[in-house]
């Protein structure tokens, strides 16, 4: 099964909190980890931003990314949040049994 990192950005640790405890309940994520807060940069609407925000580095497998997206978006206070996935091609074999144990939809069967 493949494991994938997700990368969001929230606003503040308030929302960063809110969504990760979400997606854990939700099994659609394995382990959210919670990021000081950082300055991005971007254009927006032909505007250049500046905007202090909190990462989220999100485990999950590919077979979860669907409903991990859906989950974001429909969470996520942005018009168009940042929600983009790397593949990991290594990691500890136990490490990423348990990514996909703590992510299974059923997790009695």
């Amino acid at each position: 099964m493949e494991t994938l990192l997700v990368f969001t950005h929230l606003p503040d640790a308030a929302s960063a909190q809110a969504l990760a405890a979400n997606l854990i309940e939700s099994r659609v994520a394995a382990c959210v980890n919670i990021l000081a807060p950082c300055r991005s940069v971007y254009r927006w609407q032909g505007k250049i931003e500046i905007a202090e925000e909190v990462p989220l580095l999100i485990k999950t497998t590919a077979e979860r990314y669907a409903a991990l997206e859906r989950a974001i978006r429909t969470q996520h206070p942005y018009e168009l949040p940042e929600i983009v996935a790397v593949p990991l091609s290594k990691g500890l074999p136990a490490y990423v049994d348990w990514v996909a144990e703590e992510t299974r939809e059923n997790p009695e069967n």
